[in-house]
């Protein structure tokens, strides 16, 4: 048995309460006290992973070092502790059936019949319990995405019921985050719902021990004691969780309410020391007082939903308290962008940054963008994709192959400068067969990307098909477009910049994915500073 203990966090009333947020502030408060944390993510639907999910389906797929296509709150997590996650921080109900099927047609079961309980409920309670076992952590904090309710739920939380059987009351917390709506009408926070909603976990054979209450208005006293009495929870541990101008501001928001506390006495652990936030409440300093602020676009197809750039979006805040500015994101649509409103799009832009994505729907607006930036002298970064498109404009528009593409877009272009991968090509399942997770990357010296990273060597997180075409190299580096970022094991070409500009990186990883509170990525950090210095004509 592990001697790890375990806080499950579950959700009611409605979706998109921040479980996450809430989750990564409590393991940011137990890591603050001296504790061993890392926080997992069951989602209930049955895609094995989101890699296959339409952004606008599930937002950002945030991926993991060793190469995991996982849900976008394992950013959250990451960017609060600043800890790396991997495979074993987010498990899907499609992962857990798909095991439970490849053992029975291995024969694993003895020819037994299999069923929910409990062939499905035992996988997940070993997957929730993998990461304890490895013996690197004191806590694990396991949040249960959906709602209470939910039928693709129930067997997570019927899971959560047997593990505290299992484990024991002292090993193992649940905090139930709800809602109590505010009533402009009568001028009152109602508590029927989240009376109810604890009213179906405890059908379920689950008492919460922590009332996590998400409110536009304070929660007063009187209301605390009457949730706590119906729902049978220490006065305590009726949390208020106020609507808050940033999610790092909820950390210190949760100590306020200690919330660590109550967790650690229900396990039972000691406080161990006061919780050092200073760094945290630093950054939260900067972010609220800006001395600068800078305007940049970002120019993609899923602009609509912001989640679906998540981890773009906080590194740059990361990126902005560096610099001490404010970052002013200006969301651009490449399907609505065309030479001849070009101008008029980036206009007053003190940057720009061409997102990355699949397929070919707004291609030709990114490239727009990035010939106009390019001319222009304006600071840009291309992010995968982003960087494919800058390859792709620089090869129509100064060499002059006018029909050069990527053979993702047109397989028949005689100027193939992006091409598939030489692994890739045999590959014809869609999920997890992409380059994914952490590979090496070469850095050339003299180049601005060496005095972005300060060093020669590094490790960036990937996620692409295809690739620059080295067949071009040698022309490309000729007109100026050089490769200042090489992979050493396969030549790949992962980095791109142009010598006679201002600041244009092109890199066909993720920095994004390593952005955190703690560790701001150079490259955004250097790229917003470099947004700061241009001067708009």
């Amino acid at each position: 048995m592990s001697a790890s203990k375990y806080i499950f966090v579950t959700g009611g009333v409605t979706s998109s309460l921040g479980k996450g947020i809430i989750s990564a502030s409590l393991a940011k408060l137990l890591q603050s006290r001296g504790y061993r944390v890392t926080i997992q993510k069951l989602d209930p639907y049955i895609n094995v992973d989101p890699g296959t999910l339409n952004p606008y389906e599930h937002g950002e797929c945030y991926v993991t070092n060793d190469g995991a296509e996982t849900d976008l709150d394992l950013g959250h997590y990451e960017r609060f502790l600043n800890v790396p996650t991997s495979q074993a921080n987010n498990v899907t109900t499609g992962s857990i059936y798909q095991t439970v099927i490849n053992k029975e047609r291995a024969g694993d079961y003895l020819g037994k019949t299999v069923q929910v309980i409990p062939h499905i409920t035992d996988e997940i309670k070993r997957r929730i319990q993998l990461l304890g076992n490895t013996g690197q952590y004191d806590i694990i904090i396991t949040e249960i995405g959906g709602t209470v309710g939910d039928i693709e739920s129930l067997p997570f939380i019927e899971s959560v019921r047997q593990l505290i059987w299992e484990l024991g009351g002292s090993n193992t917390a649940v905090i139930h985050l709800t809602l109590l709506p505010y009533l402009s009408v009568t001028g009152e926070l109602k508590t029927k719902p989240t009376q109810h909603s604890v009213k179906l976990l405890l059908e379920y054979g689950v008492q919460p021990d922590v009332l996590v209450c998400r409110s536009e208005k304070p929660v007063s006293l009187e209301i605390r004691r009457k949730i706590a009495q119906f729902c049978n929870v220490n006065l305590n541990a009726v949390i208020e969780s106020l609507d808050a101008s940033s999610i790092y501001d909820v950390p210190i928001m949760m100590l306020k309410e200690q919330l660590d506390k109550v967790i650690l006495n229900k396990l039972k652990l000691a406080a161990r020391q006061e919780p050092d936030l200073d760094n945290w409440k630093t950054f939260l300093g900067k972010l609220k007082n800006p001395v600068n602020e800078v305007r940049i676009g970002l120019v993609g197809k899923y602009v609509e939903l912001h989640d679906a750039y998540k981890s773009i979006n906080e590194a740059l805040i990361h990126a902005g308290v560096a610099n001490e500015c404010r970052v002013n994101i200006e969301w651009i649509h490449s399907e609505k962008i065309d030479a001849k409103n070009v101008a008029d799009k980036i206009q007053g832009l003190q940057g720009v940054i061409v997102a990355p994505g699949f397929g070919d729907r707004g291609i030709e607006g990114k490239i727009e963008t990035i010939k106009y930036v390019r001319e222009n002298d304006i600071p840009f970064l291309g992010i995968c994709l982003g960087m494919q498109c800058a390859v792709i404009e620089f090869a129509r528009n100064v060499l002059g192959f006018k029909d050069a593409h990527s053979t993702e877009m047109n397989p028949e272009t005689k100027h193939p400068v992006i091409d598939m991968m030489a692994e890739q090509k045999g590959i014809t399942a869609k999920g997890g067969t992409m380059r994914l997770g952490e590979y090496a990357c070469t850095i050339v010296k003299g180049t601005r990307t060496a005095a972005v990273y300060g060093k020669s060597k590094i490790v960036e997180r990937h996620r692409h098909r295809y690739e620059f075409n080295n067949k071009f190299l040698k022309r490309f580096e000729d007109a100026g477009m050089i490769s200042s970022g090489i992979n050493p094991d396969k030549e790949l070409v992962e980095i791109v910049e142009l010598k006679n500009h201002s600041w244009f990186i092109g890199v066909q990883f993720h920095p994004e994915y390593k952005s955190t509170v703690e560790n701001p990525h150079p490259l955004f950090v250097k790229f917003v500073k470099a947004s700061m210095e241009f001067k708009i004509v």
